[in-house]
This record gives structure tokens, C-alpha cells and sequence, in this order.
């Protein structure tokens, strides 16, 4: 009976939320998921042509990180508003939000990965006929997967958090249940839709430090000390010199 009466008496902890309201939190936690991972996807695909193109020419460059930026800077509410005429209230404006929101992480991270290449093994590359692409896709990409994934997890994380804003055309996922709650004073909706949110952020950020260190294994490697620097015992200061 008292696991009834939180729901009457409006806790912010109620077991009998989550046991009547189980469904519609999977669903919620569902679409944010499906939601995060198309767009993050969706703005990786658009940041590597550009910024590959950004590479090639400085006077791409420019443009391409000066917009990408401008576009992170516009608030959430705003983006979705002028997006509104374009796509209407659907799925497809939210992605295409969190979509430029992601290009200005990812681009720069790109950029950043592809300029840590030794040149060296560009060179040992072109030395064994590789072309420009073959380059691309099998030597400097490879190398500069430790700056990329690093971006691809704060560009999730941001993702998971903005994507809450989608509750306003009701294609917010979970933050369509803590807009819902907060218009109702549902405490117990609030509470459980912006802890799972947060487990959802903390999660992906797992998973991908995970992948990024299963497939970048090398970035975890240590130099082994020399045996003369094992054996040779510290310096000591020379007396006279401190006189």
C-alpha cells in the first residue's frame, strides 16, 4: 500500500512508477538511444569529407571550422526553430540539430588525428606505391584513430544531452518524459527520466573508451627502459661544484 501511495503523494522515488511505467521508459530510453546513434553516425559521415576538404586547402579550412563553430554556438531552441520550416515536427529535425551541433567536435578532432601522423610512415607509405587514397584509408586514418574516436565520445555524450531539447516536437526520447513531468510536477517521472540520462552519457562514454582502446592498442604501449639506464646508478652532485 505504501509503494501505491508514492505515486499519490507525488515522491520523488517511487517504486510503483517504475513498475507501471516500465514500457514507456524503454520506449523513451529507446528512441533517445536510436536517435543519439543516427546522428552521431550521420555526423561522422558529413565531418570527414569535411575535413579532408579542410586539409587539402586553406582556403577551405577557413570556412569550414569558422561555420562548424557558428553553428555549436547557436542555441538548441533557436536551431530547431530554424529548421522548422524545412523539416517540420519530426524525427529528421532533431537529427539534422544534433547533426551540425556534432560537426564542429568532429571536425576538428579529424584534423587534429590526421596532423599527429609521423610523417615518416606517410613517407614509407608512398615509398611501397601507395596512392592518396590507399594513404588515406590504410595508414593515416588507422593512426589517427585515438584524436577521432576521442571526439566521437564527446560528440556522443553532447548528443545524449541535447538530444532532451527534442521534446519540445515530442521527439526527445527521455527528455520528453522530464518535459511531460515538469509541466505535471511528476516528480518521480523527472527524477527517473534524468537519472536515466545521465546513465545513458556515462554508458556510451564507456563503450567507446572501451573500442578506442581495443582498437588502438599501440597508444597503450610502454617504452622499455634501456638496460644501461636499468643498471646506472643516479648522479649524485659533485660536492665542489655546490662550494
Amino acid at each position: 500500500m505504501s509503494g501505491q501511495n508514492c505515486l499519490v503523494t507525488n515522491e520523488w522515488i517511487c517504486g510503483e512508477y517504475l513498475r507501471t511505467r516500465g514500457q514507456e521508459l524503454v520506449d523513451a530510453t529507446v528512441q533517445h538511444v536510436l536517435i543519439t546513434v543516427v546522428s552521431v553516425a550521420l555526423g561522422l559521415l558529413v565531418a570527414l569529407p569535411l575535413a579532408l576538404l579542410a586539409r587539402r586547402s586553406r582556403a577551405f579550412a577557413g570556412p569550414i571550422l569558422g561555420i562548424t563553430t557558428i553553428l555549436y554556438t547557436i542555441p538548441s531552441l533557436a536551431m530547431f526553430s530554424l529548421l522548422l520550416p524545412v523539416f517540420g515536427l519530426s524525427a529528421s529535425l532533431v537529427v539534422t540539430g544534433l547533426v551540425l551541433y556534432s560537426l564542429t567536435i568532429l571536425v576538428r578532432n579529424i584534423l587534429a588525428g590526421l596532423a599527429s601522423v609521423p610523417e615518416e610512415a606517410r613517407e614509407a607509405a608512398r615509398g611501397m606505391g601507395y596512392g592518396p587514397w590507399r594513404l588515406l584509408w590504410e595508414v593515416e586514418l588507422p593512426l589517427s584513430l585515438p584524436a577521432l574516436l576521442g571526439g566521437v565520445r564527446i560528440a556522443t555524450v553532447s548528443t545524449v544531452a541535447l538530444t532532451t531539447v527534442g521534446a519540445i516536437v515530442d521527439y526527445g526520447g527521455l527528455g520528453t518524459l522530464i518535459l511531460d513531468g515538469l509541466d505535471t510536477t511528476f516528480k518521480a517521472q523527472v527524477l527517473t527520466a534524468s537519472v536515466l540520462c545521465v546513465v545513458l552519457a556515462i554508458l556510451a562514454d564507456v563503450l567507446l573508451l572501451g573500442l578506442q582502446r581495443l582498437l588502438t592498442p599501440w597508444t597503450r604501449a610502454r617504452r622499455p627502459r634501456s638496460p644501461v639506464a636499468q643498471s646506472a646508478p643516479a648522479a649524485r652532485p659533485d660536492p665542489a661544484e655546490a662550494i
